[in-house]
């Protein structure tokens, strides 16, 4: 079970364009557990397919830039989504106007 739970967010997150970013909740629910907001964070902390998987356009759900084991961790995962085009208002991503819809 948690295998394909796994793949399915591995999947989703795959499909979200560059410039544009996902919630920890969105995915969630569009792989069918929308209460697994928490579980998705643990699929991106153990990201085997970085970056083919792009977890650096998953964020909070108010916009926030959640951990990233990358380089230098949030200030890198700002810099990756600033360089592809996604809107900040503030330290948070502008979710009205950068937010993946599918």
């Amino acid at each position: 079970m948690e295998q394909s739970f796994f793949k399915k967010v591995y999947d989703l997150t795959k499909q979200i364009p560059k410039g544009k970013v996902a919630t920890y909740g969105q995915l969630a629910k569009l792989a069918g557990s929308p209460k697994a907001a928490r579980a998705v964070g643990m699929c991106m902390k153990k990201n085997p397919d970085a970056p083919r998987t792009p977890c650096h356009r998953v964020v909070a759900s108010d916009g926030s830039l959640t951990g990233y084991s990358a380089g230098e961790g949030v200030t890198t995962k700002k810099k990756m989504l600033l360089d592809e085009g996604v809107q900040f208002k503030g330290a948070k991503v502008y979710l009205s106007r950068s937010q993946w819809t599918r």
